[in-house]
């Protein structure tokens, strides 16, 4: 096996996908020229965020060779995968490789990055390098490695944006500033949710009885929890539309679930359909006998009738009684009628 000879049969050249910008020396990359190379084959790794590394490995003999990647370095092994299609490269041909790093999310929370045996000090940077072993298993075997790149591990600071190009090229300020995101971000965050706390449809169950006071709503243990949501949001239309057949419909629609039907024109099809039984009044010339209703029915009076759209839907009539009480006018007297439940 040949470790190195002054011909090398291939040329390795490392993309990082991820350039690093508060890192060591990045901040000097614009005064010293070995800075920005150095910058360039380097690769920032946060935390639970996969980053990539392209290798292009090109095949510098007149000779078709295969050729086995490993990455090598001071960082754990399982932090590194490797992709490849084939290990065959032709004659002046190219591959492409890319290695996938990923550090674990609670790498912090984990001290992963303590080094045994010095407990007061952080290990955040890695140098590692690619070995290319060529032709493996033959008389003919080489080794070869590219250069040495730097891996840095630091956590990702949505503050940096806001800075100025000049100060996220500092290393100590991106540290500095993940201080102030971890101390503040929660607060935003939770501002920034605000409007979900408000919302009784998705605010926490402990909030629900301070939504409610607020819409001077009662809380009934009778409702399921997704029925009070629904009518502590909907409190204040209730209020404007009490007494009314739309009102008593928005009451019956929120408790049972059955739709409000705006669209059907024919109270009667409705599946919560609210009817005065009006009929034709007894006027000499134009009502006939046996369907003329003296007065026009009674005084006062409406007829719910409540027609399921499934099977084995359970209906509190006891509740929709009281519903219809709560909501009616007091003067008035209701017929109440819960149809089966048909397919037609």
């Amino acid at each position: 096996m040949v470790q190195s000879r002054s011909s090398p049969a291939v040329r390795i050249n490392l993309t990082p996908m991820q350039i690093p910008e508060a890192v060591p020396g990045a901040g000097l990359a614009f005064t010293k020229p070995e800075s920005m190379d150095a910058t360039a084959q380097s690769l920032v790794l946060h935390p639970g965020e996969p980053s990539e590394m392209i290798v292009q490995v090109q095949n510098l003999e007149q000779r078709p060779i295969t050729v086995t990647l490993k990455v090598e370095g001071n960082f754990p092994a399982e932090w590194c995968q490797i992709g490849t299609e084939g290990n065959e490269i032709p004659p002046r041909g190219q591959m492409d490789a890319v290695l996938y790093f990923t550090v674990p999310a609670s790498f912090f929370e984990d001290q992963q990055a303590i080094i045994a045996g010095q407990k007061d000090k952080l290990n955040l940077d890695y140098r590692s390098l690619v070995a290319i072993a060529i032709n493996s298993g033959t008389d003919t075997e080489q080794i070869q490695h590219s250069e040495y790149f730097n891996l840095y591990v630091r956590p990702y600071s949505a503050y940096m944006e806001f800075l100025p190009v000049l100060y996220r090229e500092v290393d100590f300020i991106g540290r500095f500033m993940k201080i102030f995101e971890q101390a503040y971000q929660p607060a935003i965050n939770s501002f920034n949710a605000m409007w979900a706390n408000l919302d009784p449809l998705t605010a926490p169950k402990a909030l629900l009885p301070f939504l409610a006071h607020w819409v001077a709503w009662q809380i009934d243990s009778v409702w399921d929890l997704q029925q009070q949501r629904r009518l502590i949001r909907r409190a204040v239309e209730l209020y404007r539309w009490r007494g009314t057949r739309k009102g008593l419909r928005l009451y019956l629609h929120l408790y049972t679930g059955l739709p409000l039907d705006e669209d059907i024109s024919n109270e009667a099809d409705k599946h919560i359909s609210i009817t005065e039984p009006f009929g034709p009044s007894f006027v000499l010339g134009s009502a006939q006998l046996g369907s003329a209703v003296l007065a026009g029915g009674d005084a006062y009076n409406f007829r719910v009738c409540l027609r399921p759209n499934r099977p084995n839907m359970n209906l509190n009539e006891q509740l929709i009684r009281r519903i219809i009480d709560q909501e009616k006018p007091a003067f008035c007297t209701y017929e109440l009628v819960i149809e089966n439940f048909s397919n037609s």
